[in-house]
Formats: C-alpha cells, structure tokens, sequence
C-alpha cells in the first residue's frame, strides 16, 4: 500500500480536515506519515475542537462528533506522536501529498514556510496526487504550483459568515489574512486559472454520506473547501492510488 504525507502547521489546524483523509486512508490499509515544523507533534486549533469560546450562535463551527472521535484515535497515534520535519520530508518519498487547512493565526507560518511551498513544487513537479483543503490551498497558491488550475478552496461566503459570527467573541480567530482565501488564491491562480465555489448551500461528508462532499479535480490534483468535504476528498485522493 502507499505512503502518504500529510504536512501540518504546528498549531491550530483542522481537525477534521486532517482526522477524516487519516482515517479514510489508514482504513484503505495506506501508512500516513506527518510533517510538522519542529518535528514535535502538532496541536488542532482547540476552539474548533471543543467549542470553549464559540458563542451560541456560532456552534456550528465546532468539529462534528465523528471528526472529534477520529481526531482522538489520530492524535494517539505513532505515526502522528512522532512526526518528520517540515525541510526533512521529500515529496519523492511519499505516493501522495495532503495539505489541510484551518483558521486561526497558527495557520501562518505554515501558510508562508518556504519548506512546505518546496514540497508542494515537488509533489506538482512529479506530477503526483495531492490533495488540500480550505487554507491549505494557500501555500499551493503560493508556491505557484496553481497558475491556470482550476481549484477551490475556502470560499469567501463561508469565511465572511464565520468571521461575523465570532468577532465578537473570538475577535480575530476566523480572519487568518485580510484577504480572504478565495480573493488570494483566485489572484494568484492568475485569468487562466478557474476557481470554483462550489453549491451554495454545501453539505457535510462522513462515513454515513461519503460521497456528499464538493472536490474539484484538475489531473492529479484535488482541492475541496471546507471539513464538511474532507471525507470525500480523502476517498478521491485514494481513488489515484489504486
């Protein structure tokens, strides 16, 4: 079976946009491997996770049970207890790549490394899978592996409502830039790129609704939006790998 990378911020990413692709693929019989900036274990964002700080009327932001339990049998495991480092990880050692995404202002340093923009010209450049999510489109964007792609990636509509709900509360934590994600990447992407946003009311993929999620493909890569289609994604990335 294959060999999978996913490359995490140190702090404050998804936690089920990196817990479900974990799942689907250990499922699959796959070994995923984790990078992380230190190559000491990285850490969800916690608000997510739990909801501490979410205002009531913003607890839809928090994680799903199904992506709390598969976050929790992810983060005991070996493989994610003892992580490479960003600048040690080769693309070329790994059969498929997933960068995911995340809101908070850990986000950064991963979103701006030089070392994950490396492993994304890597992994384009040998024309393998890779798979990314939400902010994990931005270090692609960046690495101007995207020019004349069509990808999605957090959209503005889905940023700006998560923004208002908790700005209050969470002054902050939802506005990583501010610029959106959808106005960096469709810049960046260039007039021959394509960005698509996907249906306007998006529905939420698991092990119950596999196929709900929204993915756009361009060759071997695959982008999605948002936790709700991050099972989808992983079942397509594996698709590749068969």
């Amino acid at each position: 079976m294959a060999r999978i990378l996913i490359v995490l911020p140190q702090t404050d990413f998804d936690p089920t946009e990196v817990a479900f692709p974990w799942l689907v693929w250990t499922r699959a019989g796959h070994q995923v491997v984790f990078a992380t900036e230190t190559g000491e274990p990285a850490a969800c964002d916690p608000v997510t996770l739990t909801g501490q700080g979410l205002p009531r009327h913003a607890r839809s932001l928090r994680a799903r049970e199904e992506g709390i339990a598969a976050y929790a049998a992810m983060a005991g495991s070996d493989t994610f207890l003892h992580p490479v480092r960003w600048g040690e990880a080769r693309a070329a050692d790994f059969a498929a790549l997933h960068f995911p995404g995340g809101h908070a202002p850990g986000m950064r340093p991963y979103c701006e490394s030089a070392e994950v923009q490396r492993l994304a010209r890597e992994a384009f450049a040998a024309n393998q899978p890779v798979s990314a999510v939400c902010h994990g489109v931005l270090p692609l964007a960046r690495a101007g592996v995207l020019d004349r792609r069509r990808t999605t990636a957090l959209t503005k509509p889905m940023e700006g409502i998560a923004v208002v709900l908790t700005n209050r509360a969470l002054p902050g934590h939802y506005r990583t830039y501010p610029e959106s994600v959808e106005h960096e990447v469709r810049r960046r992407i260039g007039s021959k790129g394509a960005f698509e946003r996907g249906p306007l009311v998006p529905r939420f993929a698991s092990a119950t609704s596999p196929k709900a999620g929204f993915v756009v493909e361009d060759g071997n890569y695959l982008s999605a939006r948002w936790p709700g289609d991050a099972w989808t994604l992983a079942l397509r990335l594996a698709e590749r790998l068969e």
